[in-house]
C-alpha cells in the first residue's frame, strides 16, 4: 500500500509539472504533501484534470480523425449514401488506417431510422453485441448483432430492433436494398470476421456527411476537460455546479427528467460522502448527421460508504459555449 501511494505521488508530480499552475515548483507539490497529505494532492490532481491545456498537450501527436477513443482498435464506417462498409484498423503508431472496403447494401429509404419496419437504416454510432454464426441462409454464412436502439435512439423514441451486418443468400435471390440492415458479400462478412474483435470495435453509420470536416483536437481537449470538471464536481460535492452539466432536455434512460434527477441527486449529495470516482477506456465519437452532439462512453469506477459501482457509462452530450450538456446517460 505504501509503495502504490509514492507512486501515486511521483505520478502526480509529473502531471502537475505538465497541466497546471497549481504549484510554483516541485518543492511547493512535496511541501504541500508534507503539510496536508496526499488527499490535498489529490484533489489538485483533480482539478488540473478539468485544464483544457493539459488535454490540448496530451492530444497533440494524437489520431483523433474519429474522435477520442481509448478502447476500440477497429472503427467500421458505414456511409449509405456511398454504398460502402470500411475497416480502419490501428496500427503500431496508434493511428487508425483503411484496411479494407466492402460493397453494402442497406435499407431502401434514405434517411435515419425511426420506427420498426420503415425500410431504413439507422445512423449513429453502435457497438457490435454478438456474432451469430449459424443463420438462416438468407443472411449468409454469419452475421454481426448491432447495438440499435442505443441510448441516444430510446431518448428519441426510436423503436425497431434486429439491426445486422451480414452476408447475402446463399441459395436465393434478393434485392439490392435490405429491410434497415448492412448486407456485404459472403467473402467480404468472411474477410470482416478475420479482421475485428467485436468487444474492441465500434460501428459509425452515416449518409451524406463526406464534406464535413473531422472533429478538431481542440473540441476534443475542450470535452475532456468538461468530462473531468463535471467529474470533479461530483468527487468534491458540488451539487450546482454537478447539475449545471445537465441540459434542460435531460431525461435518463430510464425515463427519470431532470427534475427528479435533481431531487435524487439532492438527497444523494447531501450525505456529504467521500467518493472515488474513476474513469479509463475513455471514448468520445462525434454522432454523425447532428451538430455538436457526442457519444462518451468510459468504464467508471466508483466507491462510497453505501454504494458502489464498477461498469460502463455512456453519456449522450451537445457541446454548446464550450460547455457540455448531458442529454442523456446511462
Amino acid at each position: 500500500m505504501a509503495n502504490n501511494i509514492y507512486n501515486t505521488a511521483l505520478k502526480a508530480l509529473s502531471l502537475l509539472i505538465l497541466s497546471s499552475s497549481m504549484f510554483a515548483s516541485s518543492n511547493d507539490i512535496l511541501t504541500n504533501y508534507r503539510l496536508y497529505g496526499i488527499q490535498n494532492i489529490e484533489k489538485q490532481l483533480d482539478k488540473s484534470l478539468t485544464k483544457k491545456e493539459y488535454w490540448d498537450s496530451y492530444l497533440k501527436e494524437m489520431d483523433t480523425k474519429f474522435g477520442y477513443i481509448e478502447s476500440y482498435t477497429n472503427i467500421l464506417l458505414c456511409d449509405k449514401s456511398k454504398s460502402e462498409l470500411l475497416i480502419y484498423s490501428k496500427d503500431s503508431n496508434n493511428t487508425y488506417r483503411l484496411q479494407k472496403e466492402y460493397n453494402a447494401f442497406t435499407g431502401k429509404l434514405k434517411g435515419d431510422k425511426i420506427k420498426e419496419g420503415d425500410l431504413r437504416t439507422p445512423i449513429g454510432v453502435y457497438d457490435l453485441v454478438k456474432k451469430i454464426s449459424k443463420v438462416d441462409s438468407f443472411y449468409g454464412p454469419m452475421a454481426f448483432v448491432t447495438s440499435y436502439p442505443n441510448l441516444y435512439d430510446r431518448y428519441k423514441g426510436k423503436t425497431g430492433q434486429g439491426i445486422w451486418i451480414h452476408g447475402l443468400p446463399t441459395d436465393q435471390e434478393r434485392s439490392e436494398f435490405t429491410k434497415g440492415c448492412i448486407a456485404i458479400n459472403n467473402k467480404s462478412i468472411e474477410c470482416l470476421n478475420k479482421h475485428i474483435n467485436i468487444k474492441k470495435t465500434v460501428l459509425i453509420i452515416k449518409e451524406n456527411t463526406s464534406n464535413k470536416r473531422p472533429i478538431s483536437k481542440n473540441t476534443i481537449a475542450t470535452i475532456l476537460s468538461q468530462l473531468y470538471a463535471w467529474r470533479y464536481a461530483w468527487v468534491y460535492n458540488e451539487l450546482q455546479n454537478y447539475l449545471s452539466f445537465y441540459s434542460p432536455e435531460f431525461k435518463r434512460y430510464d425515463g427519470m427528467n431532470l427534475n427528479n434527477f435533481k431531487r435524487y441527486k439532492k438527497r444523494i449529495f447531501k450525505k456529504n460522502e467521500s467518493k472515488i470516482i474513476s474513469f479509463n477506456k475513455i471514448n468520445i465519437v462525434p454522432y454523425p448527421n447532428v451538430e455538436n452532439l457526442f457519444k462518451i462512453t468510459f468504464n467508471e469506477n466508483y466507491e462510497s460508504n453505501s454504494f458502489s459501482f464498477i461498469g460502463q457509462k455512456v453519456l449522450i452530450v451537445k457541446l454548446q459555449n464550450n460547455k457540455i450538456n448531458i442529454i442523456t446517460e446511462k
